[in-house]
Order: structure tokens, then sequence, then C-alpha cells
């Protein structure tokens, strides 16, 4: 079955999980470098072909050509970043303690330990980034790197870009020496439910909504044999301003906030969909904003269901009697433009469900408060985020107390910056506490992701034929690993 074809009846996912099943014993076994050759190969294949699958993307997303050229670099770059992590093998956490008969809890066996990979993962494409989210990126980009099969449901938004996408990958990866079944495509509800329900599926990632990502975490879990499933469903991304970075730079503030929540038609899991500001400053950052939100031209959302799901949620706040609309954005033939609603930071408190809840698209709430201690309430609202934001001066008594309240509630906590650019780097998180996402002990982007898809094996007093070639005497694979208790470099093993 190639690629391109849907799969849309039993015996067709059958030969798919077979095969992905297959693969996953082989991977196993295949060593961290030629991991990251077959990543190096998928991220070649890709840049060979942008000026193929830019325009597909473009006719099926409606974002920009700057956009998407700017996504694919992205995910290649992060497929080549991957093959630089595992090629080092730090990510295997190899640990070796030799038999100690004096350990003082009793006599210490062998003991070997290290990460596995999981098996064959379900991917669930997102809708927002066809490149960096979608058929090649984050998720499948970090299950290879772990040595798992990738099976990945397209997203209906970009079907074309999905099929040839997949096409491009399955063929790199046949021509690095892959074996057969190390991805493969899936297209439907049905085949995909079915997949996450059968029992050679080992693991789960989505990004998209609370409402997708809870129910198929659910179902996930409903499994006879439950398996973890990664679901990065999106949050309000809470901004705060300080009463000292208001009066010192409200403008500039008010004007990144502009930037940063109309980025991208305001489709940005990070987007900030709050901004709280003193209310003694409120009529300031109004003054600001509602004459440059009112100029920005309206633009296309990704799709008409995601854009009638705006304006559902969208209607349902500015009808709020707590709510009151600066601007209303404009609905034209070429799309939607940006709102902005104003809000008290009590009304706030009081109408949390209501008020402290995503509204994907461009649209954001500003919320004026009384003191310190209405900011310091406001804050304890909201119950896990991808992000919160704070642009402060560090002398300010309210900045640590804030933060405490914050670093409980969110993944990443940003300082006089914007949360809409997740780098992909070693040191980024992008999750956070539920409904953020389903694992607050895990990331989708950044090298760290890679850990959602190993499993800690330890073998006591194994021979060394059965041993991972991690955990070998005399450190074949040339990894870094911690010895009776210290880090060895490859050069000391």
């Amino acid at each position: 079955m190639t690629p391109s074809q849907s799969v849309s009846t039993s015996d067709g996912l059958e030969t798919v999980l077979d095969n992905a099943t297959a693969a996953a014993t082989r991977l196993a076994a295949t060593s961290p470098a030629e991991i990251g050759g077959l990543l190096r190969a998928v991220a070649s294949e890709l840049d060979a072909h942008t000026e193929e699958l830019v325009p597909l993307a473009r006719r099926e997303s409606h974002l920009p050509e700057g956009r998407l050229r700017g996504e694919l670099v992205r995910t290649t770059f992060q497929l080549r970043l991957f093959a630089e992590t595992v090629e080092e093998g730090a990510h295997l956490k190899a640990t070796i303690d030799s038999p100690d008969p004096e350990w003082p809890t009793g006599a210490r066996p062998d003991l070997r330990r290290t990460l596995l990979p999981l098996g064959p993962v379900l991917v669930f494409a997102a809708s927002n980034f066809p490149f960096a989210f979608s058929v090649a990126g984050g998720d499948t980009a970090s299950a290879l790197a772990a040595g798992c099969p990738v099976v990945v449901k397209a997203h209906p938004g970009h079907p074309e870009l999905s099929r040839r996408t997949a096409e491009i990958v399955t063929g790199a990866l046949a021509e690095a020496g892959a074996p057969d079944g190390t991805f493969a495509l899936l297209e439907g509800n049905e085949p995909a439910r079915a997949a996450l329900l059968d029992e050679r599926v080992r693991a789960g990632a989505f990004t998209g909504s609370n409402s997708g990502g809870r129910a198929l975490f659910d179902l996930a879990s409903s499994r006879e044999s439950p398996i973890p499933f990664y679901a990065e469903m999106g949050s309000v991304n809470p901004a705060f301003v300080t009463p000292e970075a208001a009066a010192g730079r409200g403008a500039e503030i008010a004007r990144g906030y502009l930037d940063s929540y109309t980025l991208g038609v305001g489709q940005f899991c990070t987007k900030p969909g709050l901004l709280l500001v003193p209310a003694s400053a409120a009529q300031r950052f109004r003054d600001v904003l509602i004459p440059e939100v009112e100029q920005r031209a309206p633009a296309p959302m990704l799709n008409e269901g995601i854009e009638t799901a705006f304006h559902d949620t969208l209607g349902s706040l500015r009808n709020h009697p707590a709510v009151e609309t600066l601007v209303s954005g404009r609905r034209t033939e070429d799309g939607v433009g940006p709102s902005l609603l104003y809000t008290g930071a009590r009304q706030l408190v009081d109408n949390r469900q209501e008020l402290a809840g995503e509204c994907f698209g461009p649209v954001s709430l500003l919320v004026g408060y009384s003191d310190t201690d209405e900011l310091l309430e406001a804050a304890g609202v909201f119950s896990g985020e991808l992000t919160a934001t704070v642009h402060g001066n560090e002398e300010e008594s309210v900045v640590a107390p804030l933060f405490r309240t914050l670093r409980a509630r969110a993944g990443r906590l940003v300082w006089n910056g914007w949360p809409t650019g997740v780098s992909v780097s070693h040191g980024m998180q992008h999750g956070g506490p539920y409904p953020a996402t389903t694992a607050p002990t895990h990331t989708s982007v950044g090298t760290a992701a890679i850990d959602r898809f190993l499993r800690p094996v330890s073998f006591q007093s194994a021979p060394r034929a059965v041993l991972p070639e991690a955990l070998r005497d005399g450190n074949p694979l040339g990894i870094p690993r911690r010895v009776n208790g210290r880090m060895e470099s490859p050069e000391q093993g």
C-alpha cells in the first residue's frame, strides 16, 4: 500500500499495522547513528521538494507563502536537530551499576538501565501548521528519533499536501534503508479510531482542540491495555502587565500584544487570549489598540469549520454581559478581521468559566485590574496553560508572587516577550497542566519530546548477548553513560 492511498478498509489497516509491528522490532535494534541518518534523509528530501510542497500548502491552508516557507525550514531543521540528539546518545540515559556486595541497602547485583522505543505510534496531524505539526512534523520526528514506527492520521484540512508529504517521507526512508512499515498515512476518522484501539499501536500524539484531544485520550485509556496519549490541546495563554511596565512602556507593550494575538489570524495555540493591565492604564491601552486593530486587514482562516467555530465562540463572548466590544472584526470575502474585547478582573474572576476559555482565532480580551492583589487573584483563575507572560520590572514586589502563581499553571513562562514563537531547541517546554495537555511532564516541541516514546527497562545480571548495545561493556555505541553513579563521556567508556 502506498502512502498516498486512503486506508478505509479493515484489510488496509491490517496491512499498515502489521508492517509497523514488524518495523518496530527492526528499528529497536537500529543504532542511534542509523536513526540519525534516517531523519537527515527525510529532511533533505523535504528540502528538495520545497517548490512543490509550498504551493500545495498555500492552496489548501490559505496561509501566506512566506509563513509556509519558514515553517518548512522549521520542519527540516527539527528533523536534523533530532538526528544530532540521537546520534549523541544521551537520550537513552544508559546507566550501569556494577555488583557491590557492600551496598548499604544490601548486596547489589549487576544492574543496567536504558530507554527502549515503545513501538508503533499513531500521530494525529494538526490543521494550523501544515508542515511543522503535520505529516512530517514534531510528533513524527520525535517518534522516529525514539526508534518507533509512525502511522499518521492526515488532517482533512490539507489532504493533498498530506499525501504528497507522506510519499516523500516514505521514499526517503526506503532509500535510506529503513524497514518497510516505518511510516504510513491514514485518512478518515474511522480508520484512525480503529488504529488507536488496536493493541499493535503503543502510543498516540495529537495537536488540536480540547474536545478532540480529550475524546481521543479517553479512547486510548479505554483500551484493554491503555496506552499513553499525548494531547496538546491549546490554551488561553494569559499575559500580565505590571503597574510600572504599563506606566513606562504601555504603548510598546500594546503593539506587541496586537502583533502576537493576530499572528497567523490568531490560529496559534500560544496566542495570548487575555492581557491584564492596570485599570488606571486601561484607557491608554484602548487608545493605542482600537485604531490599530481597526486598521488590520481581514485574512482567511484555515478552513470553513474553524471559521464557523471561531464565530460561535466569539459571539458567546461578545454577548456576555460582563464584556464590552471595543472592535468588532470585519467579515469580508477576503476573510476575518481581528476583534478586541474588554472586561474587568473582578468580572473575569466571577465568570471564569465563560471568559477564561480559548477562542481560536483573531480575538483577545483586554482585562483591567484595580490593584496587584486583584492581579494575583485573577492569575489564580487559570488552571492549565501552555504559556503565561509577564511584562514588568524586576524590582516590583508583585513579580515574584505572580511567577509563583503562574509556574504552577503553565509550561512556559515568558518575561517581557510574547508566547507566539515556539523555538525548536533543547530547553523548550511546550506543554502544561491539563487542560493544556494530557501529559504535563512532557513537551511536544524540542528535543525532550523524544522522551514520550521511550520506556525504561532494567537488566539484572543479564548475559552480554541480550543487552542492548547501549549497556554493553566497552561502550560500543560511544555514548554518554552513568557508571556507578558518575557520568562518563564516550572517551572514558
